[in-house]
């Protein structure tokens, strides 16, 4: 365990792990720090479902590529836990996170922060300390109680497409949980919004207009769609043509055209072509990643033409649009699909599954290493009522010399259903 770990290790024992939604605990305690969220750059501020870290790679490509400082908060991580604070463009060091959280948990007292916020104070902290010109900053869980809702007016707060997900906190209907997220709004402030379902987007421009928001919504001041193999951009000054992106799916457009749409509501003086460069260099593990070296590789090496992906999706909407990337990849080049698949306890893992039914010939299950992953049996059952052969797994190398070796015909294998699992199967890889 190195000192990172043994820290956050003593401040998970220290503070409760479960979520509890609010800001008292922690505008107590960032004003016991000297208001350090009153001290940072201009701020996009991140909310949405899925496509959160993917239109956030997009925007911080597109900064850097204009050479621009840029800090950056995600969550959670993949591989180290350092990946979730950036500070102008490097994860943060040992020593400078070990000095924040010290410096947190001091000012906390017996404030009885959550682990999440802790965390959230630590890298504000950070951040303005460290001198950058943007701060893109990702939500946790919904908006309006999360921990990072203290920026009292962000440059732009940036709305990802929104389904079903955490309705224990957020609500049960697209709407109650679109009203949530859009608690980042802010008075003057612009309100860019991607792709949304019908109810979550009246939802959405509903809450703009009443925080009296600068909307700059899909479909309305702004469009993005893919042409020729490009990703054409439109708003109210003319269309962009740019190049597309590396990241895998079509999905990854529209996360592209609502990074592009931030960037440019924001009139920031960034040129077209360097948009486009930065649309074109933007990276992020684990969406939709191909992993074509490394140990799990070296483990299928010797069987037939086997590729192997990985994606962090875990609730309904990932699973559709997974779907339908497998669906164009098996239309492009014929493979037998098969999943090896983890997932915490609290996903909806029927629905998670159902997208796969006659797409994916058979799932093997694995129990990811983390609290609160469900157990491969239990997961198992779930992929068979979804009609899907499946089988629980005790390691991700059992699970994947099981889905590698099956079938009669080249077999392409994904990895999907959990972060936690994704980070994993990096570590191996890495």
């Amino acid at each position: 365990m190195n000192a990172v770990e043994a820290a956050l290790e003593r401040v998970a024992l220290r503070r409760p792990a479960l979520i509890d939604l609010g800001l008292g605990r922690v505008h107590r305690t960032l004003g016991a720090l000297g208001e350090p969220q009153k001290k940072l750059p201009p701020v996009f501020h991140i909310a949405g479902t899925n496509g959160k870290g993917s239109t956030l790679a997009f925007m911080r490509a597109i900064l850097d590529a204009s050479g621009a400082g840029v800090h950056s908060f995600i969550s959670p991580h993949l591989v180290r836990f350092n990946e979730r604070i950036v500070l102008a463009g490097r994860e943060i060091s040992d020593d400078a996170f070990l000095d924040v959280i010290k410096r947190v948990d001091e000012a906390a007292g017996e404030n009885d922060l959550t682990f999440f916020e802790t965390i959230t104070c630590a890298a504000l902290l950070a951040f303005s300390e460290t001198p950058a010109d943007y701060l893109l900053l990702e939500v946790g869980l919904g908006g309006r109680l999360d921990a990072t809702n203290v920026i009292d007016k962000p440059l732009a707060a940036v709305i990802t497409p929104i389904a079903f997900d955490h309705q224990n906190f957020l609500g049960t209907s697209l709407a109650e949980i679109a009203r949530e997220k859009a608690g980042i709004f802010r008075a003057g402030a612009l309100a860019v919004v991607g792709p949304q379902s019908p109810e979550a987007m009246a939802a959405l421009s509903a809450q703009a207009q009443t925080e009296r928001a600068e909307p700059f919504m899909f479909g309305g001041e702004w469009n993005a769609w893919s042409e020729n193999g490009r990703l054409v951009y439109q708003d109210e000054n003319g269309l962009c043509d740019l190049a597309p992106p590396r990241l895998n799916g079509a999905h990854q457009f529209l996360n592209a055209g609502l990074a592009v749409a931030a960037i440019k509501s924001a009139k920031l003086p960034i040129s077209d072509d360097v948009i486009s460069d930065g649309v074109s260099k933007a990276v992020w593990p684990a969406r939709l990643q191909r992993l074509r070296q490394g140990p799990l590789i070296d483990q299928i090496d010797a069987m037939r033409d086997c590729e192997l992906w990985l994606d962090g999706g875990h609730n309904p909407h990932a699973a559709q649009t997974l779907a339908r990337a497998m669906a164009d990849f098996e239309e492009k080049s014929p493979k037998q699909l098969v999943l090896i698949a983890g997932m915490q306890e609290n996903k909806d893992a029927d629905g998670f599954f159902a997208p796969f039914a006659g797409l994916a010939c058979s799932v093997f299950t694995v129990k990811a290493n983390h609290s609160g992953a469900r157990d491969a049996s239990s997961l198992a059952e779930a992929a068979e009522r979804a009609g899907l052969p499946a089988h629980p797994c005790g390691s991700i190398e059992e699970a994947l010399g099981l889905a590698a070796g099956s079938g009669e015909r080249p077999v392409r294998v994904l990895v999907c259903g959990s972060l936690y699992l994704a980070g994993e199967v990096l570590s191996r890889h890495n």
